[in-house]
């Protein structure tokens, strides 16, 4: 049996990227990226700060990227992926879909039924994992992760921008047991960008950014941004 082609439903977040990064230590042939692009900012299955900047992500990971846009609300968004799913299976001729599920069980239970209808293996290596394990082994392989929104009691402005590093990893630990809130942020109580990765060929230098902040939430957007040397 040969290698197994697949493809990876990419956000640009932390969990995308090293669910990624997890696929390729396994053997996998990554047939390309598939980025998710909501109408809605508050989307029920979707990653949306920044998502554009994925493309940068693709480059320095030196892999195609198919960018597709899901109609808003929870019914529209699960129609539109599976009918383009459908046409990039047979573009990209891929025979499986990786994701980076941890906690939700909607998310999960959602994809995976669009994959049974597809023909398509489904592959969620952080399944279930313990949340601070998970974030302790994205920080110590080498993933560069910044917080690019905030929507959480417990999170303040000063989060926009921030890296998880395993200084920072220790006071969010202490926030979310404090606030109740998931530490790896599956329920929208934050969102992360990638700037570097053990994979990476380039990393993501933020030339330009902005950050809204209304009342306890807000959002850092990325203006300007380019790949730079490693070394």
């Amino acid at each position: 049996m040969g290698i197994l082609r697949i493809a990876v439903l990419f956000s640009g977040g932390k969990d995308s990227n090293y669910a990624l990064w997890c696929l390729m230590q396994q053997g996998f042939e990554v047939a390309g990226l598939i980025t998710v692009i909501p109408k809605a900012s508050d989307s029920y299955m979707f990653h949306y700060p920044n998502v554009e900047w994925s493309k940068l992500q693709a480059e320095a990971l030196n892999l195609p990227i198919n960018f597709i846009r899901v109609d808003e609300g929870k019914n529209e968004e699960l129609k539109s992926l599976f009918s383009q799913l459908k046409i990039l299976k047979k573009k990209l001729n891929f025979k499986g879909l990786g994701f980076g599920a941890v906690a939700s069980e909607y998310q999960k239970t959602k994809l995976e039924f669009i994959c049974e209808e597809l023909k398509l293996a489904s592959y969620a290596p952080l399944w279930v994992k313990n949340q601070k394990r998970l974030l302790k082994e994205e920080v110590e392989a080498g993933f560069e992760i910044i917080i690019t929104a905030c929507m959480a009691k417990g999170l303040s402005r000063d989060w926009l921008g921030k890296k998880i590093n395993e200084e920072t990893l220790q006071k969010l630990i202490i926030l979310s047991e404090k606030h109740g809130f998931n530490l790896i942020f599956e329920g929208g109580e934050a969102e992360t960008f990638v700037l570097d990765g053990p994979m990476f060929k380039k990393r993501i230098s933020i030339l330009e950014s902005e950050i809204e902040w209304m009342n306890d939430s807000g959002f850092l957007t990325i203006k300007k941004a380019e790949l730079i040397s490693k070394f």
